[in-house]
């Protein structure tokens, strides 16, 4: 009987593996569906009239039974085949576009879960190894709907501002966010209300996935939901769009653009006029204020100490004049190359080099002597070891230079503002996590003070405070990819909070305040009616230890029972010096699996030294120190520029974008940039949604 029927239905145990593999390649493309029943690949049971039939005596029935039990025809087979091939075809391009153009790290044999997880991570979502997927801090909780999980344009309605979790089902309310952890142990902080789309991952929904009412699949995008089983059935979680905050209205943010660190070249001429006039000519169409550009002091100043060569600056600054926008300058006495994101080289000057080749001592130097020469040891700063002149007075000369060359820009407003480097990246910091020297993230850096200039001053300060047993640094602060807690002086009760270790963090972290208050007050002298600010890092990575590591071995003395930054912030008001502040965006990484290892609070760093600027009444200028292309990197950066409900109305006085790239310039990516630029004007902007 068996035989008889395979042979009426015409086909094989071999057909059967067949159209069951055929079946799970085709990925319920619709040619297995009929009548709303998903098609299942034995045919050995089949639904006619709504009911399952099997064998029976009636003949009449039996020949029915057996003519709707037919195989798939060979043709259609052959459909099938031509058609798996053509999806492979369009993912082989899709991974090819991705490796090439969108910088996404895929390997060769990637599989459409790779570019799933890869776009998700990029929209900032957590993919974790096995799969599992869940919105990042920045992502926030997907809400859900009533009984139906069709979203549409007419059906969507925006959620209230105030109070987002009012919307969402399964939200605790229990979360105690990283600000909330710092309030804690800081008096009068304020902390900014929490936006729709800043919430923890721990709070995204609870809420099962739901079906369309009429029973049948509901035809949605994967929006970095799940696939889940319900009753044997695969169901799509949906993510609607979250509101985003309306800014129309807001206090008017003057939006820079930096302009890429190779625009002049070593011979001071710019690289590519043209091109850069077409790109600053698109920018000016979207209003920004205006660009940044760096003036290396290891090109003007390249071959012999006070010949400044100006010429290609002097070419840029007046095609910028010519469009009618204004000009950031930072004064950069460091070099580049070797840090993140940059991509040239520009040396110190050769003459400083072949100084340093004789006396090494002038760049900063870690305990196992190696020497950093991205930058001048801040302990030459009142001796006179470069060519008669101290490292000071270098820096004074190059200010002047730059004044007298370029004074109509300053007297016709041109020029709005000067940052002044003080360090390495142009930030007031030592260079304690180089990446030449062999150090990562998270480690916890080493204290730079081991050249003799730094070492003098600290003999002179241990015998001026009677225990020259104290001239010396830590013997057991690690090294630079140490954790804390592997360390003696650095652990919880560490040596770090003894007599010796609070004297010796009081004295390293004067030397930063003392160097910025020696360059700024003749940066003040010598551009006076214009703005001069300083830069500022986030050193964010274990910001959560009793400690703060990082930030002792930078020179910001922040552990747990002192104020880091209250100092450096009394320092600039003292000089009317605005602070440009780095770490503005980077806090809706604070989530992620290394940033948790290290016990990062990247939220309550921003506030601290926000407040730290705020409460001394001086000005605060950001830029973003990742890429940023999408629209919730640029709704974070616009949270901490305006931050919601401040009693007193504080936000940026100016923020700089980094920086100007083709990426850039790319259609998706320039549109949802200036979108972020009429937010930062206080403009109405449409479709605000997420």
């Amino acid at each position: 009987m068996a035989t008889d029927m395979q042979k009426l239905i015409g086909t094989s145990e071999e057909d059967e593996e067949e159209d069951m593999d055929m079946d799970v390649k085709e990925e319920d493309d619709g040619d297995g569906e009929e009548n709303g029943e998903k098609h299942v690949a034995t045919p050995v049971m089949v639904e006619v009239g709504g009911m399952a039939t099997s064998g029976s005596n009636n003949q009449f029935q039996y020949h029915d039974q057996q003519a709707s039990r037919r195989c798939r025809p060979l043709e259609e087979k052959e459909r099938t085949k031509l058609r798996e091939r053509h999806r492979r075809a369009i993912t082989a391009r899709i991974l090819a576009g991705l490796r090439r153009h969108g910088n996404y790290n895929l390997r060769v044999r990637a599989d459409i879960n790779d570019v799933i997880a890869a776009l998700a991570r990029e929209a900032g979502w957590v993919v974790l190894p096995d799969g599992t997927t869940f919105p990042s801090r920045s992502q926030g909780p997907r809400p859900m709907g009533g009984a139906s999980a069709v979203v549409t344009p007419s059906s969507s309605h925006m959620v209230s501002q105030q109070t987002p979790a009012a919307s969402l089902r399964g939200v605790t309310s229990g979360y105690q966010s990283s600000g909330e952890y710092n309030a804690s142990s800081m008096k009068g902080v304020y902390m900014p209300n929490s936006s729709p789309y800043d919430l923890s991952s721990s709070t995204r929904s609870q809420t099962p996935p739901m079906v369309g009412d009429g029973g049948e699949h509901e035809s949605h995008p994967l929006i970095g939901g799940s696939m889940n089983t319900v009753d044997d059935k695969q169901i799509v979680d949906l993510a609607p769009k979250l509101p985003e905050r309306d800014f129309a209205g807001t206090s008017y943010v003057p939006v820079y653009v930096m302009l890429p660190l190779g625009v002049i070249n070593m011979k001071c001429e710019m690289v590519d006029p043209d091109g850069l006039l077409k790109q600053l000519r698109v920018l000016k169409s979207v209003n920004i204020d205006g660009v940044m550009v760096d003036c290396w002091w290891g090109i003007v100043e390249a071959h012999a100490p006070q010949e400044y060569n100006w010429s290609g600056y002097k070419r840029l600054f007046q095609m910028v004049r010519e469009l009618k926008l204004k000009l950031q300058v930072v004064l950069s006495f460091h070099e580049c190359g070797g840090n993140v994101g940059d991509d040239v080289c520009i040396p110190l000057p050769h003459w400083v080099a072949e100084i340093g080749r004789s006396n090494p001592d002038i760049f900063f130097t870690d305990k196992e002597g190696r020497r950093n020469p991205e930058c001048l040891s801040w302990g030459i700063d009142k001796d006179r070891v470069l060519r008669g002149r101290t490292a000071v007075e270098v820096y004074f000369d190059y200010m002047r230079s730059f004044r007298t060359e370029f004074y109509e820009f300053f007297e016709h407003g041109i020029i709005s503002m000067i940052e002044v480097g003080l360090g390495p990246c142009g930030e007031l910091r030592y260079p304690s996590f180089p990446v030449k020297h062999g150090w990562r993230y998270p480690g916890i850096g080493e204290f730079q003070c081991y050249d003799q200039y730094l070492l003098r001053s600290l003999r002179k300060a241990a015998e001026d405070r009677g225990h020259s047993l104290w001239a010396r640094g830590p013997d057991n602060a690690g090294s630079y990819n140490s954790r804390p807690l592997e360390t003696g002086f650095f652990c919880d009760g560490g040596d770090y909070d003894g007599y010796y270790g609070r004297f010796f963090l009081n004295w390293y972290s004067q030397i930063v305040v003392d160097h910025g208050d020696r360059v700024l007050s003749l940066a003040k002298l010598t551009f006076d009616g214009t703005r001069i600010a300083a830069k500022l890092p986030g050193i964010y990575w274990w910001y959560k230890t009793a400690s703060h590591a990082a930030e002792l071995t930078a020179g910001f003395y922040n552990s747990c029972n002192r104020d880091g930054y209250a100092a450096i912030a009394a320092m600039l008001k003292k000089h009317g010096a605005a602070l440009n502040f780095t770490c503005a965006e980077i806090q809706m990484l604070g989530q992620h699996e290394d940033f948790v290892e290290a016990l990062v609070d990247t939220e309550g760093l921003v506030w601290q030294v926000l407040n730290a600027a705020w409460d001394a009444c001086i000005p605060v200028t950001s830029e973003n120190t990742l890429s940023c292309h999408d629209r919730i990197g640029y709704n974070k950066i616009l949270d901490t520029a305006k931050p919601m409900n401040d009693p007193d109305g504080r936000h940026f006085s100016s923020f700089t974008y980094l920086r100007l790239s083709p990426l850039l310039m790319e259609r998706h990516n320039f549109m949802e940039f200036e979108r972020f630029v009429k937010k930062m004007h206080g403009e109405e902007v449409l479709d605000r949604q997420v």
